[in-house]
């Protein structure tokens, strides 16, 4: 299909592109045609008055031919009709309605419809070409069969090897214009919506910048108030160590208090041993003991009740505490009413 010669309409040359269609290529100018319309004038003055528009009669278009040795015949005119050729087995026809003309033309085995109003030449089946000729004339067009030698063409050479296919046929070209206007009006208007869409995504983006920037700006104030928090802890620590009692001179061992309370219960049974032993004396004066000491402890700590042992423990812990702070200058207060009675409170004298 490309090897084909079409040329679309320019202005009102109608005429100048269905001779140059007919022969395949650019074999006559508006000028040329002029130049023929001159040469009639002075015999068919009336037939070329408007050749100076572009708008050429059968007069000059049939002249112009007659320089390639091609001769006009009316279609359906009855010396024609008499020789009852079927239209497949001609070579091109010319359309003609009032002022606008228009080829049509066999190139190798298959017939085109090169209408100039058209993006491109039109395949016509050999089944169609009598219809679409028929129809032509119904709708008022003068169609002529041209007679004789057309020049030879690389098209006509090609497609006589290779049938030409066509997938879609072409369509008129006031009808692609308004299409390629329409297109163009849609592409505008698709890119002002995609110019929105951008500005749109731009506003998106900096709106995500900006809730980022607020979730590190919330992070880093978390971070400095964990930091702040741990700062002050450790400051109370260090302030809580410091409010601490320490014993100065000695450090005291955990076994230290332990051996202190058992040389307290010892004393304190030594004690009490040495008191009974009085009130045995005094009672029996004539009776030495017979008991050994061991035996002695023993009865002590049986007759001691649990109470006792609490409270004399109680009381060595509270003088091996009080001996402890008072080089500190502090003095023990305990809480009252409290089962527990381990527990104390410090307070500064």
């Amino acid at each position: 299909m490309e090897s084909i010669f079409h040329e679309k309409q320019e202005g009102s040359l109608c005429a100048q592109h269905c001779l140059n269609n007919l022969l395949q290529g650019e074999y006559f100018s508006p000028v040329e045609l002029s130049s023929v319309a001159h040469q009639l004038l002075h015999v068919f003055t009336a037939a070329f008055w408007k050749y100076d528009s572009g708008f050429f009669s059968i007069q000059v278009i049939s002249n112009a031919l007659k320089v390639w040795g091609l001769e006009l015949i009316l279609f359906n005119s009855p010396e024609y009709q008499r020789l009852r050729i079927n239209p497949i087995n001609e070579r091109s026809f010319i359309c003609n309605y009032k002022e606008y003309w228009f080829t049509v033309r066999k190139l190798g085995k298959q017939w085109f419809n090169l209408n100039s109003l058209l993006t491109g030449p039109e395949l016509v089946s050999d089944t169609y070409l009598a219809l679409f000729l028929a129809q032509l004339q119904q709708e008022g067009y003068s169609v002529f069969v041209v007679k004789g030698d057309l020049p030879d063409c690389e098209a006509d050479q090609l497609l006589q090897m290779i049938r030409a296919q066509q997938m879609h046929r072409p369509k008129p070209i006031g009808e692609e214009l308004a299409q390629l206007k329409e297109q163009r009006v849609h592409k505008t208007d698709l890119e002002r919506v995609l110019e929105a869409n951008d500005g749109s995504a731009m506003l998106d983006e900096d709106e995500e910048d900006l809730q980022r920037a607020l979730a590190l700006s919330c992070q880093e104030i978390d971070m400095e108030d964990e930091e702040a928090d741990l700062r002050r802890a450790i400051q109370l620590s260090i302030n809580i160590s410091q409010d601490i009692p320490r014993t100065s001179g000695t450090n005291l061992t955990s076994e230290e208090p332990w051996k202190r309370r058992e040389a307290y219960f010892e004393k304190q049974q030594q004690k009490q041993q040495q008191q009974k032993q009085q009130q045995q004396q005094d009672s029996h004066p004539c009776e030495r003991p017979t008991t050994s000491s061991g035996a002695l402890g023993s009865d002590l700590g049986d007759a001691m009740g649990e109470e006792d042992m609490l409270q004399a423990a109680v009381t060595m812990s509270l003088e091996t505490v009080r001996n402890d702070l008072k080089t500190q200058g502090k003095k023990i207060i305990p809480l009252k009413n409290n089962l527990d009675i381990h527990t104390f409170q410090h307070y500064p004298v």
